[in-house]
């Protein structure tokens, strides 16, 4: 697996990189070494936050977590990526690594997510302005809206993020 390490806006120690290359390599029971993982650390409201991505074979697995301290974040983080794809274990067996799923020694079963439950919504998606669509959301309540962009003509989504901004996804 390659596995690129950075800080946000601060300098990562040489011990930290270590501990997470070594933290990371009991995934390669799941990805090959094709796997591709990006290690983002920072600080904010006195916490210590770890960022963990990993791009294997079309599929993005991610995970933030904070703590008191980078290591207990990275336990966290790791720990939280580990149950995400057990939960999903069937659905992801054909594109993870051959015998990922082999139990290992005082491995704990976790019960898996049974079907997905789709609930179909059909809205009017109208040409409107990132601001207008913003302002709809909030007048809404909701944490997303789509639309159509007013200029653009391509679908667009707006979101609310974490740290109380917006976010815009839209097609190139």
């Amino acid at each position: 697996m390659k596995i690129t390490i950075s800080g946000k806006q601060m300098t990562v120690r040489p011990s930290l990189k270590e501990l997470t290359e070594k933290k990371l390599a009991r995934f390669e029971r799941f990805f090959g070494d094709d796997a591709e993982a990006t290690v983002c650390y920072s600080c904010r409201h006195d916490l210590q936050f770890v960022e963990i991505t990993i791009y294997y074979n079309g599929t993005i697995f991610r995970s933030e977590e904070g703590a008191d301290t980078f290591q207990c974040a990275i336990d966290e983080a790791l720990e939280s990526l580990e149950r995400q794809i057990r939960k999903n274990k069937t659905r992801l067996e054909k594109r993870l690594r051959t015998g990922a799923f082999a139990p290992a020694p005082g491995d704990v079963e976790e019960e898996e997510e049974g079907e997905f439950r789709i609930r179909t919504k059909y809205i009017p998606v109208k040409p409107m302005s990132v601001e207008e669509a913003i302002l709809q959301m909030n007048l809404l309540e909701h944490q997303f809206f789509v639309f159509r962009d007013a200029e653009t003509e391509k679908p667009c989504v707006v979101y609310c993020r974490k740290d109380g901004d917006y976010g815009l996804i839209t097609e190139e």
